[in-house]
């Protein structure tokens, strides 16, 4: 009960970021509404398929599907509303996060598999929905771009996996790896924690900087010699 009612605040709240970002991107309403649909359960379709998980966690629960478009349509008649609450949906992004991500540590761990196959359904169902949204808008998955989100999952994962192996409940073992998850993802908000970033320019780009930013300097130096004159 603990995870179905993180759950479902989880998919809502993914489905009406995601309905916002269509929104950005001028989408019509079929648009916002398979935006929607990919933020939300996009992950746990993939998590699904990937590890024999039948029948997909959606066509077992339809309704899952009501929520989503309707709260992605009620998005659309709210944006500006929506979007001011920014700091409240970062609150629940994050338990939506480590919810999915235990959810998936529980159908891996569940299915047999180890410790390996275990964070990656975790990282899978609490990822690749948001990776999917930020696809199908033509721009860089957020998760790739520094910020402290699939570490988050991972972590989540580990912890539920650690505390299932030492014999705890399982009700206890997702209470805890829950909570340590969600304080650890606050905590990369507010301190503004990120991933390191791997930048690289060949040889060539950065040989022709150098040409553009002298080139801009002598047109500069051009220009001031004709003021003086």
């Amino acid at each position: 009960m603990f995870l179905l009612v993180l759950y479902i605040i989880g998919i809502t709240a993914e489905a009406m970021s995601g309905a916002l970002i269509a929104g950005r991107h001028k989408m019509d309403l079929i648009g916002v509404l398979f935006i929607a649909l990919a933020a939300a359960i996009g992950g746990g379709s993939i998590r699904d398929v990937l590890f024999e998980h039948y029948p997909l966690t959606w066509v077992a629960h339809p309704e899952y599907i009501v929520i989503i478009c309707v709260a992605a349509l009620l998005t659309t008649l709210i944006p500006r509303i929506v979007a001011r609450l920014e700091k409240l949906f970062l609150v629940l992004d994050a338990l939506g996060l480590v919810a999915f991500a235990v959810i998936g540590a529980q159908i891996a761990l569940g299915a047999g598999h180890g410790v390996v196959l275990v964070v990656s359904s975790a990282v899978i169902t609490a990822v690749f929905g948001g990776v999917l949204r930020d696809i199908f808008c033509g721009i860089v998955p957020l998760v790739f771009r520094k910020e402290l989100y699939a570490g988050v999952a991972i972590i989540t994962a580990l912890v539920y996996y650690g505390l299932c192996k030492l014999e705890c409940d399982i009700n206890t073992a997702s209470v805890v790896a829950v909570a340590i998850g969600f304080v650890i993802r606050l905590w990369a908000i507010w301190y503004k924690i990120s991933v390191p970033v791997f930048s690289f320019e060949s040889p060539e780009s950065s040989s022709e900087n150098p040409n553009k930013k002298s080139g801009k300097n002598s047109d500069e130096n051009s220009d001031k010699n004709k003021e003086q004159k």
